[in-house]
């Protein structure tokens, strides 16, 4: 079904009262960790692109285009930090606290640095599809975004000691293909009853949309990621300036949620970058909000409530028996 650049939007959702979540063990609130491995995927020569990568690095907001043609090997280095040591740092700190997360893993990026799939299911992680390119899809033709996808899917896959599939999605800076072309790949692979989407931003609890491809009587469900909580403002302005101001950002949202969730449970996401958080003067911040959970945890379970963290694809698998599709 092509895309129809004039189609509806939703803006009413489910409106003033969002379903009861029901996650396990009375949980008020499930949190998402989201580790985004994209270090090698970027924008740079070395990958045949006309220009350097110039967003989220520690350059800080990007002021000017990058110069076609030139190599920028201060961001490339930059970005190198994330695959050589931050990844590590950050796969540490899970296991100590054990804590499950999800991957958003670019292929390309897995490509140089395979060993990273097998280490992040070691250690809880669940590995998912960051396309194969960490690049603006906005502009790459169908076809090449199409091959993308599927090549994506091949590469984790193959990368993967459990020969797991990735079966959740984000492509971040999609076109407006992307969904669709997706959907299609994932059926064409029998996988799409169990495909999860996570380009949304719109939402706190997950939730269904129509098949993409437009097929009747299907539907694909939406997970929605994060922009706010999210690391990635430490490379924005104005964004996070030091740890603690991440950590007060990731408190209060979860207060917030808690509280909430006395009269309807919701989910919150907390989305990382291995070079952005994974740097020693950040990564206390992460460290801080584990214990805070962890004590929050605790106090809670004394009501018979607490907190339940957990991978998107747990959160999917828990959706779809608790809130199926309406036929």
């Amino acid at each position: 079904m092509p895309y129809d650049p004039h189609a509806e939007r939703d803006m009413q959702g489910y409106g003033p009262k969002i379903p009861q979540a029901q996650w396990p063990n009375n949980a008020r609130v499930c949190v998402s960790f989201v580790i985004n491995y994209e270090e090698g995927g970027e924008n740079t020569l070395v990958n045949g692109d006309p220009a350097a990568e110039n967003y989220l690095s520690e350059y800080g907001a990007p002021n000017a285009p990058s110069k076609p043609g030139l190599r920028n090997l201060s961001v490339e280095s930059s970005y190198a930090y994330g695959a050589r040591r931050g990844i590590w740092r950050l796969l540490e700190l899970f296991q100590e606290y054990d804590f499950p997360f999800t991957s958003w893993a670019v292929a390309r990026a897995v490509e140089l640095n395979p060993q990273v799939v097998g280490a992040m299911e070691a250690a809880k992680g669940e590995v998912g599809s960051h396309s194969y390119r960490w690049i603006n899809h906005v502009e790459v033709p169908e076809e090449e975004e199409r091959e993308h996808i599927a090549k994506s899917i091949d590469i984790i896959h193959d990368a993967s000691p459990s020969n797991s599939y990735p079966l959740g999605w984000y492509t971040g800076r999609q076109s407006a293909n992307t969904r669709r072309l997706v959907y299609e790949e994932y059926k064409r692979r029998g996988l799409h009853h169990k495909l999860y989407d996570c380009d949304a931003y719109d939402e706190d609890v997950p939730y269904y949309v129509p098949a993409p491809d437009g097929t009747p009587n299907e539907h694909l469900l939406v997970v929605p990621y994060t922009l706010d909580v999210n690391d990635m403002k430490f490379g924005i302005t104005p964004g996070f300036f030091n740890a603690d101001s991440f950590y007060q950002y990731m408190r209060d949202a979860l207060d917030t949620l808690i509280r909430e969730g006395d009269e309807a449970p919701r989910m919150m996401t907390v989305g990382l970058h291995c070079r952005v958080v994974g740097r020693p003067g950040r990564i206390g911040a992460l460290r801080k909000f584990f214990d805070y959970i962890k004590e929050k945890d605790a106090e809670m379970k004394k009501t018979g409530a607490g907190i339940w963290v957990t991978t998107r694809g747990e959160i999917a698998e828990h959706w779809r028996k608790v809130h199926p599709v309406e036929k």
